[in-house]
């Protein structure tokens, strides 16, 4: 069977790592990846299975690892600039990995209240069941700041907000989450697999994302994934330092945390990719580069038409000097700022109803502009107070823009108003 965790040559470019990583050379090996629908494999001895089930380095149960997951798990870590991914089977699954790899009962978490709905919920009602507190903040460094407690073990951020825009400095929320012996989870599903942004060069600890969007890229498939560097320190968590000798951090090393997220998301929960999803996923990734140049293009001509409707409110996007972390934007997303906008109408009802090449779905990064009522539907089930606090009011369209031609979007944008 085939090793894919063979490293990406550091000189390779994006685009040849997303096209090239992990696809073997040799006599009668494939271009692209296989899929291996498969439940367990096989040992030849006692010994051999026995080693593997407390190393977990190979393969034994698909639940922990498959050969078809692990080749898009090495791309995705070659193109986040890591050293280990998990792929696990939605994004929310990765938030969920992401927060407990680090957290346990009794422990406080510090986001930013800009932020997806699902992941919002997650924070306020999930996590206080399992005795994890979250205080949601302004996503500036001095709101972060002065949310920071002795207990909190990860400072939350998603890099290109959903669906406000906001951008956070990476290296300043880095700083304030390890003064304090905690580290920086950035949901980077809108900097789209490290093309737009990689956190972790900019000193973020743990990568989550939503592969289902940019990375899938045909509203085809749903995934997620948590990527870590090199460079966190473990030594205040107790969930690492606790046991003396037996300690995770003593056992495990520089790999703790991605041996951890691991055995939560895959081992412990099964939160598992299935290979077909993993497979179209690795083929989405293969195209990223293109569509996402594309998009963000393409949405930062449209904001800035928006932004000069008489017929439209308040339009939200990063690339707009307007916006108020376009420095943040500028600094951080050097090819683009994202293909995710927002906009006011007065009637949002009347508006969506009239759409026809527009099309009204929940998702984001689809090949096709898709266009949804945040307020009744990603953060309906969210207190109002938080809605707006997630840049959400009842007129907001948020539109996650395709490879449509700009013409004609504008034109079916002018004709619905």
């Amino acid at each position: 069977m085939t090793d894919h965790a063979d490293p990406t040559p550091a000189d390779w470019s994006y685009d040849t790592a997303a096209v090239q990583t992990a696809i073997p050379r040799g006599l009668g090996e494939t271009i692209g990846f296989p899929i291996h629908a498969a439940a367990a494999f096989q040992f030849d001895t006692l010994e051999q299975a026995q080693e593997e089930f407390q190393v977990n380095d190979g393969y034994s149960y698909a639940r922990l690892q498959n050969p078809t997951v692990k080749a898009l798990e090495a791309r995705i870590t070659a193109l986040e600039g890591g050293a280990a991914t998990v792929a696990v089977s939605t994004g929310q699954a990765a938030t969920l990995t992401s927060i407990l790899s680090v957290c346990r009962a009794g422990d406080h978490v510090v986001s930013a209240a800009s932020l997806f709905g699902g992941s919002t919920g997650m924070l306020t009602n999930i996590l206080p069941l399992m005795g994890i507190t979250a205080t949601l903040v302004d996503g500036t460094p001095e709101a972060i700041q002065g949310a920071m407690r002795e207990n909190t073990r990860v400072v939350w951020a998603e890099m290109i907000s959903n669906p406000a825009g906001d951008v956070p400095d990476i290296a300043a929320l880095a700083d304030l989450a390890h003064a304090r012996g905690a580290l920086l989870a950035i949901d980077n599903t809108c900097g789209s697999v490290g093309y737009l942004c990689r956190p972790l060069e900019h000193g973020a600890d743990i990568v989550s994302q939503s592969l289902t969007k940019w990375a899938g890229g045909h509203g085809s498939v749903m995934g997620g994934s948590v990527t870590v560097g090199t460079r966190h320190d473990l030594g205040r968590n107790p969930i690492y330092t606790d046991g003396g000798e037996q300690s995770v951090l003593n056992v495990r090393g520089d790999a703790a945390l991605a041996w951890r997220q691991r055995w939560l998301g895959a081992h412990q929960i099964g939160m598992t990719l299935a290979p077909h999803s993993a497979f179209l996923i690795a083929q989405g990734l293969e195209t990223l580069a293109l569509r996402v140049a594309r998009e963000s293009a393409t949405a930062l001509a449209l904001a800035l038409w928006l932004h000069a409707h008489p017929k439209v409110g308040t339009v939200s996007y990063a690339g707009l000097p307007e916006h108020r972390f376009h420095a943040n934007a500028m600094k951080q997303l050097p090819r683009g700022q994202g293909a995710v906008l927002t906009f006011e109408v007065p009637d949002p009802s009347a508006f969506m109803a009239r759409v026809r090449v527009l099309r009204i779905a929940p998702n984001l990064g689809d090949v096709r502009t898709l266009i949804v009522h945040p307020w009744t539907t990603t953060h309906g089930r969210v207190p109002e107070s938080a809605r707006y606090a997630a840049g959400v009011s009842p007129t907001t369209i948020r539109m996650s823009v395709g490879v449509e031609d700009l013409g004609d979007l504008q034109a079916d944008i002018e004709q619905a108003l």
